[in-house]
Formats: structure tokens, C-alpha cells, sequence
């Protein structure tokens, strides 16, 4: 028996990647292709659980919910409301929108330089009393189109910018750019974190842009060259206001970009995030082959990079000696001040994301905790704090306030398998949510009490 379809049809991308016009088939052809549909989907069903093996929650009081996959390579998220984010494709320059699980958009598409750490890195979204939200969001910007700072004929991209975009009818338009940093040489070390502190001005995360040790022209002040050219904006926590000022309280310096330096000293950094009770900033860092930290940080904080990481001289990208002679850092008149790390990784774990876990959805063993995410292990790491919540609260083989190898770190995992950890939030009803990145595709997990 023959069945003839004279149609025109379409092809499913399982079976063939061309459309077939006129299509004769055996009963026998139909049951074969059915057979190889079933496969194929199986394969495939098979394939994002194997990528996305479940990862697993020390506390048997809490449990992990994978919320949404994704086939892209993630670099961070923001919430909108319960159940409700925005999460960044990192190399296609998309902005998607995940809500109750279910993805539209993209609402935004911009073009990104991906070589090396470049790409859109980070987002913070503001609602204001009337319910308008803003997007702050921070690229590599490119000048062509994706890619092409790492293409056979490569340009240089635009720069690291910030701008500021209006979520309307799920699409952000009314692009206003509010910084305009420097990318190169690159191209690691651009930072990425876009947050909103208390004081409802944006903070932004940038490295050193890979200069340090490198090409002279790009070694300033702002990584403790105290013979450095003027800082250019590397190398630290920048913060300015929602329309792009200079924030009121301009702790370097009063000249631009000087005035934009919150922090300085800072190699780079994937994670800052409040103690709500103090309203004290933190932050995370990456160190090289060695020297990854945790820091409290002040206004003017200088966290010591080049001249020191961790408690170690960096020989360009190897351990020195300890340096505790630190005589040769700049200050900037006074105004800056370095203070030693509150935590150091001897072994590199590529600190992420963190957050003070600012619910009482997990009880009090944990309530306020700094939550602390890895790319290496895909781990996250709880701290408490001690009384006056300026130092971590440290005990047994951390007591030295270093991690020596994994091991000493067993007794303050929180949850891990998450494979990269690229951002951790909180959202309006106080439950966590977990941005994974595991063989360049994406996972979001939200974490509840059973």
C-alpha cells in the first residue's frame, strides 16, 4: 500500500534539514520514521538530563527545582517579580525573558565582542513606584555584529558599556548609554556585575582588562602603578546614578573618571552583592593561579592587585612571596585604603556570584548568611558572619581565613553540581534562584523548603 502527499509539508529538524515538496512513502517507511522520531527524541530528552544532572542540596530540609534549560551560554540574570527574570544569553547578545518557567523574547538583541570574557555580561532591572521598570545593562559592545573581535579579519570592539533601556510591552527600547568604559588589550578580565545598592545607584564590576604585567600604556593607578598613567576607568567598582552621574558621594576623587572609583586594586570580579543589616558592601574576586577572596568593602576600598593577592605577590600570573610590606600602594592622597582579604582560596575556584540570603524561607541556621558561588566546582558556599558583621565567622582548618585545598571547604557547602554557578538571586517572595552554566547551555534552579 502506497500513501502519496502531494502537499507541500514541513520538515521537522529531527528527520531533515530541507524541505521535501512531494513525498512518497511505504507504510513501512512511516513506521521506520516513526521509530527513528521516538529516538531521536529519547536521544534528546537523554541528552539535557545528562547535561543538566541534577545537582544537590546538603540540607535535606530544602529542595532544588530546575525551573527552565536553555541551549546558550548564560552570563547572569535579574528578577522582575515572583517567578519572573530576565537572564542573559552572553554570546548572541539576546535578552530573554523566563516567566513561570516559560521563555519569550528575546526582548533585546545587541552585538557583543565574545572574545576571550567579552559579551553581555550583566543586568540589574529597577521598578519605580508607578511600575515602570528599567534595564541597566552592561556589554562588550561590538562594532559589526557578534563575534567580530574574534573573527579571521578581527576589530576591535566599541568598548565595555552601560546603558539604560525601558521595559515596554516585553520589549526594552529608549537605549540611553550611561557609561563608556575601555575594553582593551583584553580580552579577559571585563567584570560584568551590574547591581543596585541601598542608595538606589548602579554599582558595575570591572577588572583590569587584561593589562596588568602585559603592555605598559594600560598599567594606571587603579592597579596600584603608583608611577601609572591616570586611572581610566579598570579596575574596580564603579558606581554612578540612574541617569549616569557621578554618585554624590565621590569617594577618589572629584576629576573623571576618578570620580566613578567606589573600589580600586580589583584584578576582577563576578559578584558583589548588601548586607541588609549593615548595608556594608561585599564583594568577590578572582585571583590568577592562586589568591581568589572574599572582601568587605568599604568606600575607597583598595583590594591590592597588582602589588598583592590574597596575601601573596603575584609573579604576573604565579604565586610570589607573601607581601605584607605594603608600602607601595596607592592611595590617592589618602582617600583610598587597602584592607586584607577576609577570605582567601589558595587553589583557584573562581569565586561568581554572592548573596546574603535575606529570607526567612530557610530558617535561621541561615538566614543573612553570604551565599557564595564557584565556575571550577560548581558549588555554593555558605558564611556566617560574626557579631559586628565586618568578618566572616570562621572556625577549624578556616580559621587561618584560607582554604588550603577542597577538603577544607566540605563544612560549608551549601548545595553544589550546579557546574559554573553564574549568578545566585533572590526573588520578591524570598525564594533563591540559581543561574547554572554547564557545557554552554543554560539552567535555572530555584531552591524551596520542602
Amino acid at each position: 500500500m502506497q500513501i502519496s502527499i502531494s502537499n507541500s509539508i514541513d520538515c521537522d529538524e529531527l528527520i531533515a534539514p530541507t524541505c521535501i515538496h512531494k513525498l512518497t512513502m511505504s507504510i513501512e517507511d512511516i513506521k521506520q520514521q516513526v521509530v527513528i522520531i521516538v529516538i531521536l527524541g529519547g536521544l534528546q530528552f537523554l541528552f539535557i538530563n545528562f547535561v543538566h544532572s541534577e545537582p544537590a542540596i546538603l540540607n535535606p530540609d530544602f529542595t532544588i527545582q530546575r525551573i527552565f534549560v536553555g541551549d546558550f551560554e548564560p552570563s547572569s540574570m535579574t528578577i522582575l517579580g515572583p517567578d519572573d527574570l530576565l537572564v542573559l544569553d552572553r554570546d548572541e547578545g539576546k535578552v530573554y525573558r523566563i516567566k513561570n518557567g516559560i521563555e519569550s523574547g528575546p526582548l533585546l538583541d545587541v552585538n557583543v565582542a565574545t572574545d576571550g570574557y567579552r559579551g553581555l555580561l550583566g543586568a540589574a532591572a529597577s521598578t519605580d513606584n508607578s511600575g515602570s521598570t528599567k534595564l541597566f545593562l552592561y556589554f562588550t559592545e561590538a562594532r559589526t555584529s557578534d563575534g567580530d573581535d574574534s573573527s579571521k579579519n578581527s576589530v576591535e570592539p566599541l568598548g565595555n558599556r552601560l546603558y539604560r533601556y525601558d521595559l515596554v510591552n516585553n520589549k526594552l527600547i529608549n537605549s540611553k548609554l550611561l557609561l563608556d568604559l575601555p575594553a582593551l588589550p583584553g580580552p579577559r578580565h571585563a567584570g560584568g556585575v551590574v547591581a543596585i545598592g541601598p542608595d538606589n545607584n548602579i554599582y558595575l564590576t570591572i577588572g583590569d582588562l587584561d593589562g596588568t604585567f602585559r603592555y605598559k600604556q594600560y598599567e594606571t593607578k587603579s592597579q596600584n602603578y603608583q608611577d601609572g598613567s591616570t586611572p581610566d576607568g579598570r579596575s574596580g567598582i564603579l558606581v554612578v546614578d540612574q541617569d549616569g552621574k557621578p554618585a554624590a558621594n565621590q569617594t577618589l576623587g572629584n576629576s573623571f573618571p576618578l570620580n566613578l572609583y567606589y573600589a580600586y586594586g580589583i584584578r576582577n570580579s563576578f559578584g558583589i552583592d548588601w548586607d541588609p543589616l549593615t548595608g556594608y558592601l561585599w564583594d568577590s574576586e578572582n585571583g590568577p593561579d592562586f589568591g581568589d577572596e572574599l572582601n568587605l568593602v568599604l568606600p575607597g576600598f583598595n583590594s591590592g592587585w597588582a602589588a598583592i593577592q590574597g596575601y601573596w605577590k603575584p609573579n604576573t600570573e604565579k604565586k610570589g612571596p607573601v607581601n605584607l610590606e605594603l608600602n607601595n600602594l596607592e592611595t590617592f592622597g589618602g582617600r583610598g585604603k587597602y584592607r586584607a582579604p577576609d577570605f582567601v582560596w589558595l587553589y583557584p575556584v573562581a569565586p561568581s556570584a554572592i548573596k546574603f540570603l535575606d529570607s526567612e524561607k530557610y530558617g535561621s541556621e541561615y538566614e543573612n548568611d553570604l551565599l557564595v558561588g564557584d565556575a571550577n566546582y560548581g558549588n555554593i558556599y555558605y558564611f556566617n558572619l560574626d557579631d559586628r558583621r565586618m568578618n566572616l565567622e570562621l572556625s577549624g582548618k578556616l580559621s587561618d581565613k584560607i582554604a588550603n585545598n577542597t577538603e577544607e571547604m566540605n563544612n560549608v557547602i551549601f548545595a553544589k553540581g550546579f557546574g559554573k554557578v553564574a549568578d545566585i538571586e533572590i526573588d520578591p517572595d524570598r525564594y533563591l534562584y540559581v543561574l547554572s552554566n554547564h557545557k554552554d547551555s543554560t539552567a535555572i534552579y530555584r531552591i524551596i523548603p520542602r
